[in-house]
């Protein structure tokens, strides 16, 4: 099948000109996603007839949608920020990793049935396997769907000592509870001192939260590793803060590209090399 360069994005991504299938990220916002981008570059190279699309749906119009996804049918879906959690409960079931995040990031079709995965965690373990030691204490900020997955990943990781804090109390409190981590108040968490931070909220995302920082004005040591799993920007303001105080930083690029060949896996059976994928991202960004 012949495919046309979408000049709007990067040389290198091709959508089909008559896609057969339909997949896409739901979300709200989701203009900042490079998931379009990727995927569609995906499919291009692996010669796989089908269009990767942004939906940006807000909590009030996930039903109605979700509807539309079984009507059409969209073939599968990368789920985003705020609808993790939600998402579950209009699916014909999840996976045991799901379950015991309590969270999805992806939608597939077994037969006639919508079905959740979770390929964060594989995502976000990737790069704190390359570092080839195990943290000896870890700091979670957020406690949205991401969060669940960063202290499932954190806990099989064998992390010694894990907190979680939240600018909501009472949430972070249900899920420290629930995971069986400590809960540490968030006007007080740099005296977590722990050695490993990672930020799972949107705070530092493209758009309008660009300029701010989950540990804006506060001090870390040479010795702490900053984890972000915003990846657009590639260097957050939270990164960028870390390594002026010559911490090690981890963004969230490896980590996003990681979770989404899982997905792509997960729809088509195959996998996109992940090294082009990385190098298409850092011109995007």
């Amino acid at each position: 099948m012949s495919n046309e360069r979408e000049s709007s994005v990067a040389d290198e991504i091709r959508i089909p000109l008559i896609p057969q299938r339909i997949y896409g990220v739901l979300g709200h916002p989701v203009a900042h996603s490079l998931s379009p981008a990727l995927h569609n570059w995906a499919f291009a190279e692996l010669g796989i007839p089908a269009a990767y699309l942004a939906f940006d749906k807000t909590p009030d119009e996930l039903p109605e949608f979700l509807g539309a996804v079984r009507a059409l049918p969209v073939s599968g879906l990368s789920v985003t920020i705020p609808h993790k959690v939600a998402v579950m409960e209009a699916l014909d079931g999840v996976s045991d990793l799901a379950r015991r995040v309590g969270a999805v990031n992806t939608l597939h079709w077994d037969g006639k049935r919508l079905l959740g995965e979770n390929t964060d965690i594989t995502g976000f373990l990737e790069p704190l396997r390359e570092l080839g030691r195990t943290p000896g204490s870890a700091l979670v900020l957020g406690a949205g769907g991401a969060a669940r997955a960063v202290l499932a990943g954190l806990l099989d990781l064998g992390v010694p000592r894990i907190g979680l804090c939240n600018r909501t109390p009472d949430r972070a409190a249900a899920l420290a509870a629930e995971f069986s981590v400590e809960l540490v108040p968030w006007e007080q968490r740099q005296d977590a001192a722990a050695e490993l931070v990672v930020n799972t909220t949107p705070l530092g995302m493209s758009g309008e939260r660009q300029d701010l920082s989950p540990w804006a004005d506060i001090c870390m040591s040479p010795a702490q590793t900053a984890y972000d799993l915003v990846y657009n920007p590639q260097r957050t303001r939270f990164l960028a803060d870390a390594e002026s105080m010559g911490c090690r930083t981890i963004d969230g690029l490896a980590m996003f590209v990681a979770q989404a060949r899982a997905q792509f896996r997960l729809w088509t059976g195959r996998d996109f090399p992940a090294l082009p994928a990385r190098r298409l991202l850092r011109q995007l960004l």
